[in-house]
């Protein structure tokens, strides 16, 4: 029993550690070998509570994580964190508008704690109120701006919202903030390419490019890339100079000439577009 209590306890420090997500392994050692000897654990046990609270609501596993809670609630009773867990407790209920009012009075209070308005703005979310979880982020954002992971999701909200520049603009700050990360350059020609327009077409294709050039492992840049240089080949536009076309056509060939081996890994409908794109660029090339 010594050795499994300590095994138990030896892994869970690791798991908690090295920032492993594996809830079920974490109740299960809890439940079976840990939490009859809390009495042996020390001021380590504390720590443990907060880590099984957190992965028992995380795998639905209620029960373990109020009595987590109730204990935490004894040693830490005016803790703003204790308060924190209670709303995420309430929230794995689905009662978010409890949940809600506790995380604005607590954001209300402490405008640096992070934690609690980035569940605000989740919770938000969550219910559907997209427009006040903008709200809430952007606040947010002015007061934590290097939060990458909060620029992230504030483009994700505004393309939810269909307010496409506002993305991009998102996305332009990240692309600023670590100019060699390829899926950053990535997103910011997806959205262009969903603007749709001569000029973002143009800029979509760019940073497709820019993108491949990072990791040229990227399918879906590659055929980003592909797709928006035959758009911006085919363009009617008069804005679209007949050089820029062809340039575009062009660039698409190369780059169908120079698809990864990891192509033959990918799906019908997937080698149909890009059969279909070869087609387009051929014939492109036979007119111009």
């Amino acid at each position: 029993m010594d050795l499994g209590f300590q095994k138990a306890c030896a892994e869970l420090k690791r798991i908690r550690e090295e920032g492993v997500r594996d809830s079920e392994r974490v109740v299960d050692l809890w439940c079976d070998c840990v939490s009859r000897y809390t009495n042996r654990l020390g001021d380590e046990k504390w720590a443990l509570y907060e880590q099984v609270f957190i992965s028992a609501l995380d795998c639905g596993r209620l029960e373990a994580a109020d009595a987590c809670l109730v204990q935490l609630s004894r040693q830490f009773p005016n803790s703003q964190r204790i308060r924190r867990y209670e709303a995420m407790r309430l929230e794995a209920e689905d009662n978010l508008d409890a949940a809600t009012e506790i995380y604005k009075k607590m954001s209300e209070t402490d405008k640096l704690d992070s934690l609690s308005r980035k569940r605000l703005v989740a919770v938000l979310k969550a219910r559907g109120r997209s427009v006040e979880a903008i709200k809430e982020l952007t606040s947010y954002l002015k007061d934590f701006c290097t939060d990458f992971e909060a620029w992230l999701e504030l483009s994700e909200l505004y393309l939810n919202e269909c307010d496409y520049k506002k993305a991009a603009f998102c996305m332009e700050e990240l692309i600023l903030s670590n100019p060699h990360h390829h899926l950053y350059h990535q997103r910011y020609a997806e959205i262009k390419y969903t603007e749709g327009t001569t000029e973002s077409m143009e800029l979509a294709k760019s940073y497709f490019a820019q993108a491949v050039r990072l990791n040229p492992n990227n399918m879906r840049a590659l055929f980003g890339l592909l797709l928006a240089a035959g758009n911006c080949a085919s363009s009617t536009n008069k804005s679209s100079t007949s050089a820029s076309r062809r340039e575009s056509a062009r660039l698409a060939q190369w780059r169908l000439l120079r698809l990864p081996s990891g192509i033959e890994l990918l799906d019908r409908k997937l080698l149909n577009l890009l059969l279909l794109t070869v087609v387009i660029v051929v014939t492109l090339l036979a007119v111009m």
